[in-house]
C-alpha cells in the first residue's frame, strides 16, 4: 500500500517531508483479536501509559493472546495490571464475539467498512473510534481517516495549523485538508501519528 500512496502523498508538501522523516510501518504484527484489545486497553489513555498497561495485560494471559485465555483469567491479575472494571467486561465482550463470529481479515473481506464499524459497535465496549483502528491497523483498509483520534486531531492541526489564530481546526477543515490525500487517508494517518509521537 505504501508503495502506491507515497506519489499521491508527495503532492501534499507538508505529508512530503515526514514521508522522508519516518517510517510509521515498524510494529509488532499482532493478529486480529490482539489487535481489538489492544484499542480497548489504549482507549482514553496516552500512548506511554496504554503501553505500560498493555504488557502488563498481556502477561496475565500467559503470553497467548487468545479469547479462550481472556474468558479464563480472573478479574484480579487484570485489574492489577491496571484495566478497569468496564475495560475487563468490554476485552471479554470482545472474545465472546470473537467465539461466536469470524471477525478475522478474511471473515471481514467482503465487508464495507461501514459495515465492519456496525458489526464490531455491536460489541458493548466497542465505539466508533476502537472499530476504526481496527479497520486502519488490523483490515489495513487504505482510506480510513480517524478524526475521533485525539492525536491525529491535534496532529493535523500543529502540522497544519498556521493558518488558523487559535490553531484550532474544525473537523470539517481537516477533512477538507484530507481530501488530497485520497484514497490513502490511512497511509496519511500513520505518517501524522509518527511525527506527533516524535515530539
Amino acid at each position: 500500500m505504501i508503495d502506491e500512496a507515497e506519489p499521491v502523498l508527495q503532492r501534499d508538501p507538508v505529508m512530503a517531508r515526514l514521508i522522508e522523516t519516518h517510517d510509521p510501518y515498524v510494529e509488532p504484527e499482532w493478529d486480529e483479536f490482539e489487535r481489538l484489545c489492544i484499542s480497548i486497553i489504549n482507549q482514553q489513555l496516552s500512548t506511554a501509559s496504554a503501553n505500560a498497561v498493555r504488557e502488563r495485560v498481556f502477561e496475565s494471559f500467559g503470553g497467548e493472546v487468545t479469547p479462550e485465555a481472556v474468558l479464563e483469567t480472573a478479574d484480579e491479575p487484570l485489574r492489577s495490571a491496571g484495566l478497569s472494571r468496564s475495560k475487563i467486561e468490554y476485552i471479554r465482550n470482545a472474545a465472546r464475539a470473537f467465539q461466536e463470529q469470524d471477525l478475522t481479515r478474511d471473515g471481514l473481506a467482503e465487508y464495507s467498512n461501514d459495515e465492519v464499524i456496525d458489526t464490531l459497535t455491536e460489541i458493548k465496549g466497542i465505539g466508533d473510534w476502537t472499530a476504526r483502528m481496527f479497520l486502519l491497523f488490523v483490515l489495513e483498509r487504505e482510506d480510513v481517516l480517524p478524526l475521533g483520534d485525539l492525536a491525529v486531531r491535534r496532529g493535523i492541526e500543529q502540522l497544519y495549523g498556521n493558518g488558523y489564530e487559535t490553531g484550532e481546526m474544525s473537523r470539517a477543515e481537516m477533512r477538507e485538508i484530507a481530501e488530497s490525500w485520497r484514497p490513502y487517508r490511512s497511509v496519511a494517518t500513520r505518517y501524522i501519528w509518527a511525527e506527533y509521537e516524535s515530539d
